[in-house]
């Protein structure tokens, strides 16, 4: 008897666009004003979330435009090194980027009562000064499945703000899955500036990271009566967390998902994460994980990765957000901004908090 082998579903192919940047660390939790060696690597939101599930396994594929030097060259050659794909990366000139070089943090890592602290030097990167009228989006997300973009970007030009609609509106065309994180960065626009545009990528969005920075007004006609996520506090129960998702769904019937974390820091090197999310009508709360911190940074990063990829491997709705926090999670004890996990197996026994040595 012959038997055929069942019809195997076909990998998501994903992509996501943003500016990768130089990290530069003054090593052992030093202090930048008094620091004479810097820890180098490199990062970025966007940069984070690809390399994530490319250790995942993962098609993933990273845009982005890079100065034609060496520090733009080691950036790419951090990435796929990582198995991301960067075909797509732009290696600029000085004519299309005059001023040519790669955006910089400096990052102070936090500890025991002191949190961590970013300083940036990142106007006139290269990412933000191309002029992206030049590219065609529908071009660039031809072939993949799954686009991610976040509230940094836009935030970095009018040409980049631009592109990201550019870009939502062609995987609308193509029938993608879209995700978005909101993450606002105060040293980049206004909390207004960044509701304002955010808001408008919502209806294009299926897979929502973060509840801000957007404007759920209670009366569209009528502002003054305030939005439904006036008086939400930062770490809000079931009932007050499920009430904003449930007028996100209502307003925006296009998102099939909305997740954040919830972050409790007892210390600069000691917090609590656990999360919620709206998925099938429904709203989920995850376990609630403690842990020291190595590096915070990236954490959020790594939770969208992990939400992405439980998405995109249909786990359990309960499933689905415990792995996203547990990926966040392991993320807090690796140095960098990328979650460098490469096996899946250890974020399951840390979702199900099992911590016996594998052998």
């Amino acid at each position: 008897m012959e038997h055929a082998n069942p019809p195997r579903r076909k990998a998501p192919r994903f992509i996501t666009i943003g500016e990768i940047m130089l990290r530069l660390t003054p090593p052992n939790y030093g202090k930048i004003r008094v620091a004479n060696t810097f820890e180098a690597s490199y990062g970025g939101s966007e940069a984070n979330i690809a390399l994530a599930l490319a250790n995942l396994g993962v098609d993933s594929t990273f845009f982005s435009v890079v100065p034609n030097n060496s520090l733009g060259k080691s950036a790419v050659r951090m990435l796929r090194s990582n198995d991301v794909h960067c075909t797509p990366v732009i290696l600029s000139t000085p004519e299309e980027t005059p001023t040519h070089r790669l955006g910089t943090y400096y990052l102070e890592t936090g500890y025991g009562i002191w949190p961590s602290k970013v300083t940036y030097d990142r106007r006139h990167s290269a990412f933000s000064e191309y002029d992206f009228s030049r590219l065609d989006a529908g071009a660039l997300l031809e072939g993949f499945d799954w686009l991610h973009l976040s509230g940094i970007t836009p935030a970095l030009s009018p040409s980049c703000a631009d592109f990201v609609l550019d870009c939502l509106r062609a995987a609308r065309d193509r029938d993608m899955t879209v995700s978005f994180d909101g993450n606002f960065r105060s040293q980049l626009w206004t909390w207004e500036e960044a509701r304002d545009f955010c808001t408008r990528c919502l209806p294009y969005v299926d897979v929502l990271l973060g509840i801000e920075p957007y404007h759920l007004w209670r009366d569209e006609a009528d502002h003054g009566k305030g939005d439904w996520k006036d008086g939400l506090p930062l770490q809000p129960g079931y009932e007050q967390q499920n009430e904003v998702f449930r007028r996100f769904a209502e307003r925006y019937p296009n998102l099939r998902c909305i997740a954040r974390h919830v972050r409790y820091a007892h210390s600069g090197s000691e917090n609590s994460l656990k999360a919620y999310m709206w998925y099938q009508g429904r709203t989920f709360e995850s376990k609630l994980f403690t842990f020291h911190i190595l590096d915070r940074v990236g954490g959020g990063d790594a939770f969208a990765s992990g939400l992405i990829y439980a998405q995109m491997h249909e786990y359990e709705p309960m499933d689905m957000v415990n792995f996203a926090v547990a990926s966040s999670v392991i993320k807090h004890t690796i140095r960098g901004d990328g979650n460098i996990t490469d096996d899946v197996e250890s974020i399951r026994n840390l979702m199900d908090m099992n911590y016996d040595i594998k052998r």
